[in-house]
């Protein structure tokens, strides 16, 4: 008997779209015997959530998240609203019984992620973070090679996440302000790549030193009183530019733009992280390099189909990077749930997978790739922490001094 998960999506915007594909698809592509059910949407008035709703096949709408998340109805609530409401909700919802999945980072500061990765381990309840990027078959690639050993004993990672959406012509907005966003492309970006490459690795970060980070563009103009992502702020937060008023009101931009940092690895290796919003002609470049004894991996979202596999124990006359179509059904995971070989996946694909990762875990099943949970998810915080300290500072910080 085919059992159902009836999931509630507090939040909208980009990645509540996002998740609706994923909840709304996952039954489609896969066969999971626990089924989801998209039962209810929940966001602000002026955001209208039942017009959300309609589109994206909520059952039902709501702008009252406490009460969302105490229905008896709901298995699992799914966090998708600005980094600084992540802790609140996800909070409720364990207290209240729910297993909970949450957009990353996990929170808005890492006290806050102590607290949620706290709860979770006390409620004794299933949590899960959205660092998405794991399921691209690329990646989970990757992550099988490093682990059969193909690659050798990991010496070097360089990691990082390029995107230039964000010049001056962008109006001032939540994700511009610590209070809402906790950090800039830090946290929107290098969680992705540091969760991504600990996850290939298997490797832990014990040291962070040479760490930068700076706001190139300090101030913001401010559009109307929904500029700001829809937050509701005081005067005294934001103040907006009126109708035929004579000057242009701005806000003030207080997270970084572009934050990098160089690491020490547990096994002795060295990385580097970079994050930008501002890395003029890269989209969604979000990629690693990966040097081993045996072989390296290369990788880049903006070719996410594929991975770069370098194999030192050749012949060196036949060594070279060769690239590898990772869209096999029957040698790569989830691809066979999609199209034919060499019929390419996107972006949605990676939700929808994970989607199906979770409704395995909750059936008790186990996923085919490692899911992250609050506490991992913590230690990834754990380390964007030490390098905004070690920014700070301008040395280096132990992660023994960050909890």
């Amino acid at each position: 008997m085919t059992k159902n998960l009836n999931v509630a999506m507090v939040g909208q915007g980009f990645m509540g779209r996002s998740h609706s594909v994923a909840w709304g698809q996952v039954n489609r592509y896969f066969a999971p015997s626990r089924k989801a059910v998209l039962h209810t949407v929940c966001g602000q008035e002026f955001e209208n959530p039942q017009a959300f709703a309609n589109r994206w096949d909520w059952n039902h709408a709501s702008t009252d998240w406490e009460n969302v998340v105490k229905n008896p109805e709901i298995g699992l609530v799914d966090v998708v609203t600005p980094n600084f409401m992540h802790a609140p909700v996800a909070k409720a919802a364990l207290a209240a019984g729910k297993a909970c999945a949450c957009e990353k980072p996990v929170a808005g500061t890492l006290a806050e992620a102590r607290e949620m990765a706290e709860a979770a381990q006390k409620a004794g309840i299933d949590t899960f973070v959205w660092f998405c990027y794991r399921r691209a078959p690329a990646v989970a690639l990757a992550y099988k090679l490093v682990h059969d050993g193909v690659i050798g004993e990991i010496r070097h990672i360089r990691a990082s996440y390029l995107q230039d959406w964000a010049d001056e012509s962008v109006p001032f907005a939540w994700r511009f302000k610590k209070e809402l966003a906790g950090s800039g492309a830090h946290g929107d970006l290098n969680a992705h790549i540091v969760d991504m490459t600990r996850f290939i690795s298997g490797l832990t970060v014990t040291e962070v030193s040479g760490a930068v980070a700076e706001t190139f563009v300090k101030k913001r103009k401010i559009l109307g009183p929904d500029s700001g992502g829809g937050i509701q702020m005081t005067d005294e937060q934001l103040r907006y530019a009126k109708t035929g008023s004579e000057s242009v009101q701005y806000g003030d931009v207080t997270v970084d733009d572009a934050v990098a940092f160089i690491v020490r690895y547990d096994n002795g290796a060295i990385g580097t992280y970079e994050a930008a919003r501002q890395a003029t002609g890269n989209l969604n470049a979000n990629g690693f390099e990966i040097n081993g004894t045996k072989g390296s991996l290369k990788f880049n979202f903006e070719k996410m189909n594929v991975l770069t596999y370098y194999d030192a124990t050749r012949p060196r006359a036949v060594q070279g990077w060769t690239e590898i179509l990772c869209t096999h059904g029957g040698d790569h995971p989830y691809v066979a749930n999609y199209w034919p070989d060499g019929h390419l996946i996107g972006y949605e694909h990676g939700f929808i997978s994970m989607a199906y990762d979770i409704l395995l875990q909750l059936d008790g099943q186990t996923p085919t790739v490692p899911l992250p949970d609050f506490e991992d998810a913590y230690q990834t915080q754990r380390v964007l922490e030490a390098a905004l300290v070690a920014a700070e500072r301008k040395s280096a910080v132990s992660l023994d001094e960050i909890r």
